[in-house]
């Protein structure tokens, strides 16, 4: 596995530098999220970006994964807004045009996948309409990425439509599923989910492309620094040692921009003395 960092937390620095103080580190894996000051897809800029973004990235030898998470990109007055499940087609279709940019990139800059997820039900539709929504727009995607060969790796997000594995399955019975993975974040599961962490990865171990990690407690969604939660990582990651998974374990702290250089540091020293233990 290779780990990385997502862009979403150093928000202070130019993202040529992000990448810089990753490299310097150690990291390996970096988790871009597309907003304005990164890859905005709707800059006459993005071309250059790009190829400077990918030069970079081979330079670096790092992987990457598109993260759509961008908290005001589409509207700049509601955070993560609109979704696939927002209540009119115009909104629904703002993001899955959205989408569908971030898998242009996603192409371009060779990426392991692009990840999203399905947004919050915010009117009083019941859920399975909604569920009919969010599919609509997922298989839009899907068809959209599947000939591009880039891969999607939905979320499930804790307060949103789909917050569970099981609500995940749900929608892969709505959808030609076989192209939809996962982005399993390993604070979300600790959050949410009944069972040990490491049943879920053995579980959905074909379907996992990409992965967040941060610390959490139990019931709270909080993205927390390593060793400020509950989570019990050694488990984690034998697990996926023993699972040989190969693609990106980002961490993804998305509060902590503001001491950024001394968080990338302390994540890398941690995840990097837990593999080599492992």
């Amino acid at each position: 596995m290779r780990i990385g960092y997502n862009t979403n937390g150093l928000t202070g620095h130019l993202w040529e530098q992000a990448l810089e103080l990753m490299h310097e580190i150690g990291y390996r894996s970096v988790a871009i999220t597309v907003d304005h000051h990164c890859l905005d897809p709707y800059s006459s800029n993005l071309p250059r970006e790009l190829a400077r973004m990918r030069r970079l990235l081979e330079y670096y030898e790092m992987v990457s994964c598109v993260e759509t998470g961008a908290r005001f990109l589409l509207n700049p007055r509601h955070k993560h807004e609109p979704t696939l499940v927002s209540p009119t087609i115009d909104e629904r279709e703002t993001r899955i045009d959205f989408l569908k940019r971030c898998v242009d990139i996603a192409k371009e800059l060779g990426s392991e996948a692009v990840s999203f997820w399905a947004g919050i039900l915010r009117d009083r539709t019941p859920r399975t309409r909604a569920l009919e929504r969010l599919a609509d727009g997922v298989q839009e995607v899907i068809d959209y990425a599947e000939p591009l060969g880039v891969r999607l790796a939905f979320e499930p997000e804790p307060g949103m439509l789909v917050q569970t594995f099981d609500d995940y399955q749900e929608l892969l019975t709505r959808v030609d599923n076989a192209p939809l993975g996962l982005c399993v974040d390993i604070g979300h599961v600790h959050c949410l989910e009944p069972k040990p962490i490491s049943e879920y990865l053995v579980e959905w171990k074909n379907r996992i492309f990409t992965i967040h990690i941060e610390d959490m407690h139990r019931g709270v969604h909080d993205h927390l620094r390593f060793g400020q939660g509950s989570i019990e990582f050694s488990a984690v990651i034998r697990t996926l040692k023993e699972l040989d998974y190969r693609g990106g374990l980002n961490v993804e702290l998305s509060r902590h921009s503001h001491v950024a250089p001394e968080v990338l540091a302390e994540s890398f020293a941690f995840l990097n003395s837990l593999i080599r233990d492992a």
